[in-house]
């Protein structure tokens, strides 16, 4: 988790849509350390992130708000995604997370009630995308130092979903298309 100064504009970011194939690749593990390009990249990634939350300037630059950014967005097949969190009202968490391993998942499975989001998907979705309610993943942050979390609710379905991206899997492709709230019953919605 690390914090830092938001740019005075917003960094260029070019997000692919879903209709390129290249979002259903596999992503590769990255050999560290990272030069300082790679992370002025990956800082660019949440700045852009944190920015497109915060209403004045998302409205500015005519942003979706998002979460979650994995270098397969990006055309970048590498394992690495970044999670940008508002887990207080205007302060933001960092996650930097590069070559993740799930070390365990709960029993427990969630959705998120509204639906999930992607800046990848540009149209409106509807469906349940099961996804386990706690998770632990072992990775390395930006400057290649490991480190383990445990994460719960959205934090973890977030996580859940870039891990997905790094598979080459989109949320939509979890979703039943012939019984799209298929198990609503069973799962809990957050």
């Amino acid at each position: 988790m690390s914090e830092r100064k938001l740019p005075k504009k917003l960094p260029k970011v070019v997000i692919l849509d879903e209709k390129d194939k290249r979002l259903h690749q596999k992503s590769t593990d990255i050999e560290l350390p990272l030069d300082q390009k790679e992370i002025d990249r990956i800082h660019d990634l949440m700045d852009y992130l944190e920015m497109s939350q915060i209403e004045d300037i998302r409205e500015k630059y005519d942003l979706r708000a998002g979460m979650g950014l994995s270098y397969i967005q990006i055309g970048i097949a590498k394992r690495i995604f970044v999670i940008v969190y508002e887990s207080e009202e205007g302060k933001f968490d960092r996650y930097v997370v590069i070559n993740p391993k799930v070390k365990s998942t709960s029993e427990e499975m969630v959705y998120i009630g509204e639906g999930e989001g992607c800046l990848s998907v540009n149209r409106p979705t509807c469906g349940i995308v099961p996804r386990h309610a706690r998770m632990t993943v072992e990775a390395y942050d930006e400057y290649g130092k490991p480190y383990t979390i445990r994460v719960r609710e959205e934090l973890a379905v977030c996580f859940q979903h870039e891990l997905d991206h790094l598979d080459g899997i989109l949320f939509t492709d979890k979703i039943d298309p012939k019984n799209p709230y298929k198990n609503k019953d069973i799962y809990r919605a957050i």
